[in-house]
């Protein structure tokens, strides 16, 4: 598997394993039963995405991504600051929209910087952020 090929799986794992914990912090804040099955939902797609990825690197015997305690800690500590005096659904569906915008960039970006990664891994970066768009679109209506 080339560098490129395994910088895209990563970013991959990376984007995926941010937003399963945004989602499990976020999720005790949420009161509203529809956004909370949809979140719930978008946590078992970020999974299924994820765990491809986690195989591919497998397969290739490479590294995979690991966050570091800091990484997790920042994730979790910015979304209880933000929902400390607000955690009404459209705020927690701002945030949620925000999160999936970043990953859609950062994806973007990999894929920009590594335009030789091969087909396969292209392909999964695109059906997640095919996905964050579509999860964007449906996370407007709780605004």
């Amino acid at each position: 598997m080339k560098s490129q090929e395994i910088a895209v799986y990563r970013e991959i794992q990376r984007n995926t394993q941010m937003a399963m914990k945004a989602i499990d912090t976020i999720s005790d804040k949420v009161y509203d039963d529809k956004l909370a099955l949809h979140i719930s939902r978008q946590s078992v797609k970020y999974s299924e995405l994820h765990n491809e990825a986690s195989k591919q690197l497998i397969a290739a015997k490479a590294e995979p991504y690991r966050a570091t305690h800091l990484e997790d800690f920042m994730l979790k500590a910015g979304i209880h600051y933000n929902t400390m005096l607000n955690t009404s659904t459209g705020h927690i569906a701002e945030l949620m929209i925000k999160g999936s915008n970043n990953g859609i960039l950062e994806m973007s970006k990999i894929l920009k910087h590594n335009q030789e990664a091969g087909e396969k891994p292209v392909a999964l970066a695109k059906q997640l952020i095919d996905f964050e768009e579509k999860s964007i679109g449906l996370l407007k209506d709780y605004l």
